[in-house]
């Protein structure tokens, strides 16, 4: 995806690139509507996504979180790690559409307990839940490490650094702030990663990368 493929405006045109681009089945296309109705549902008892996002919730939640995939389409054993998955995002979403083994991480209890919810109703054995701050889960080796929301990029990239391999692909949706972050992290974090503009929002980019990271390597230029 490129910066002139251009940015999805509606609901219509969000469901129609899932489809072109990601080809659910109907099984598929059933979970990431009942997700959608979940969230919706949850956001009256708990603040997991902007109300003013709930009428575009496709563009901003969903299809923001599927295009991940558009940049690791791997398939098999691989585990994917969301880091700070919050109400699932991008997390859920990409288990929905992919039965790769996915660990969300998520230390709010109240969210943990949405996120047990949800994964039972959508039958996702293939998903785990770590209830806690990142620095108590077990280390493991992650194809994939996706964060939405979860830290500043320098923090980020040193909590998770051990869960990554030198094939582990990063995928790290940072906002309008995504080259600001990049130019501050030390030149050999820098030079793992690129930029690629959001499909969602115009103005937003995700930080993608490949390699493997070594913790606490700030000030190191």
């Amino acid at each position: 995806m490129s910066s002139g493929d251009g940015v999805l405006e509606n609901e219509e045109e969000a469901r129609a690139w899932i489809a072109g681009a990601l080809s659910p089945t109907s099984a598929q296309w059933a979970g990431l509507e009942r997700f959608a109705g979940m969230l919706i549902a949850e956001n009256e008892r708990q603040n997991l996504i902007a109300a003013s996002t709930i009428p575009t919730i496709w563009v901003r939640h969903i299809a923001d979180s599927a295009q991940l995939l558009s940049f690791d389409g791997r398939a098999g054993e691989e585990l994917w790690i969301d880091l700070g998955s919050g109400p699932g995002l991008p997390g859920l979403v990409v288990a929905i559409l992919s039965a790769r083994p996915m660990l969300l991480v998520e230390a709010r209890k109240r969210r943990c307990e949405f996120l047990r919810a949800a994964v039972g109703a959508l039958g996702l054995d293939h998903v785990e839940i770590a209830e806690a701050p990142l620095e108590r889960v077990v280390t493991r080796p992650a194809a994939t490490i996706s964060a939405r929301a979860f830290a500043p990029l320098d923090r980020l990239i040193d909590l998770s650094a051990r869960f990554s391999t030198e094939s582990t692909h990063w995928l790290l949706p940072k906002g309008r702030n995504a080259v600001k972050e990049l130019a501050l992290l030390p030149e050999p974090w820098q030079r793992m990663f690129h930029v690629e503009q959001s499909r969602t929002d115009a103005e937003s980019q995700i930080l993608v990368g490949v390699g493997k990271m070594v913790a606490k390597q700030r000030g190191k230029r």
